[in-house]
């Protein structure tokens, strides 16, 4: 039985991801990611792999360390 907690989160979740409709997949991965959640809740969230979203996100951080050395 999911605690109230539990659906509370859910429903942020879903009213984020609904508020990001035509972000590409990779974003809202990292956004969730910096909401705290794991990459399997996150690949559950988003209907995917939780390998796919580790890729993703490795990807993300990788491009965000290049962008600052470049600044």
């Amino acid at each position: 039985m999911e605690s109230s907690t539990d659906r509370i989160e859910r429903l942020l979740v879903l009213l984020l991801l609904q508020s990001m409709e035509g972000v590409p997949q990779k974003e809202k991965a990292l956004q969730l990611n910096i909401a705290g959640f794991s990459n399997i809740e996150i690949a559950e969230f988003l209907d995917t792999n939780p390998a796919v979203v580790a890729v993703s996100l490795s990807k993300s951080k990788k491009s965000s360390k290049s962008l600052k050395r470049n600044k």
